[in-house]
């Protein structure tokens, strides 16, 4: 397989042939940076981990040279930092025993800009190679700019597929805002209580992330946990982590649905219920 970028590469941890390890392929998460897959879509490394008929594979999207940086990493420069979270990828497969880490290798500026087609052919070229059933990618409205552009690039890509090469489900799930305030029956609800170790070890490799300032792995567990207390007010606990995705499936199904209408559908529905709670308890 052959990417736009030339500096761009397939990591495949148990050493198989790349098109046996992506054809494998049941499970994708496509993520704007390196760290993200381990914080949104462990859903799909949980279901992969240890499975002979499930296989994650993780895509990353940018070069993570842009990163913060602190302590060990204060003088690393952009070329060393990108080297550095690259490592830190594929030892996160190799932990997480992915059938394979794709990394694209992008600046972010690429993924931003709606007339660059070179991220989306990329990404039409490993869909139709791994033929995943449910992919994970960020959702539409969390508030960081590349993750946005990553999942309508995702989006873009699955839309050229033919029918029948298109996943079963395609999931927006939570990094830099959490999807909490969906009404619970817009909420994709996936129980991630198994292998709390196997979580902090994933999100533990990224020791540029952690040591520059940013607790990725205690903010990802919290999170976690507190989705599974807070998600019922009525009941006990049925698990003791959750994540929340909202189901971009639709848009890929149809690609005549307008993705604003779509995702401004969620935020309006919101609306509507806090408006009638004040309304009928007297506000």
């Amino acid at each position: 397989m052959r990417f736009r970028m030339r500096s761009a590469e397939i990591f495949v941890p148990d050493g198989s042939p790349e098109d046996i390890a992506l054809a494998r392929t049941t499970h994708m998460a496509v993520g704007a940076h390196q760290d993200d897959l381990e914080i949104m879509a462990y859903d799909g490394i949980l279901k992969c981990f240890q499975s002979e008929e499930n296989w994650f594979c993780g895509v990353v999207m940018t070069d993570g040279s842009g990163s913060p940086r602190d302590d060990l990493y204060k003088d690393y420069s952009n070329e060393e930092m990108r080297m550095v979270r690259r490592k830190e990828q594929k030892k996160a497969a190799i932990v997480g025993e992915y059938t394979a880490q794709i990394l694209l290798d992008y600046p972010s500026s690429a993924i931003k800009d709606p007339e660059n087609e070179d991220p989306i052919e990329d990404l039409v070229e490993i869909l139709k190679v791994a033929k995943p059933r449910i992919v994970y990618t960020h959702n539409l409205a969390d508030k960081h700019d590349t993750h946005v552009a990553t999942a309508l690039r995702v989006i873009e890509a699955i839309r050229k597929l033919p029918n029948d090469m298109k996943p079963e489900h395609v999931y927006g799930c939570e990094v830099w805002r959490d999807l909490d305030w969906l009404l619970d029956g817009d909420k994709v609800v996936f129980d991630v209580s198994a292998h709390e170790n196997l979580q902090m070890a994933l999100l533990g490799v990224f020791d540029s992330q952690i040591c520059g300032g940013k607790r990725y792995d205690l903010a990802t567990m919290g999170r976690r946990r507190a989705n599974a207390t807070y998600y019922e007010s009525h009941g006990v606990d049925v698990a003791t982590g959750m994540t929340f995705a909202m189901d971009l499936t639709p848009l890929v199904r149809d690609p005549d649905v307008d993705i604003k209408e779509y995702v401004t559908g969620f935020v309006r529905r919101f609306m509507e219920d806090v408006t009638r709670r004040l309304e009928r308890l007297g506000s």
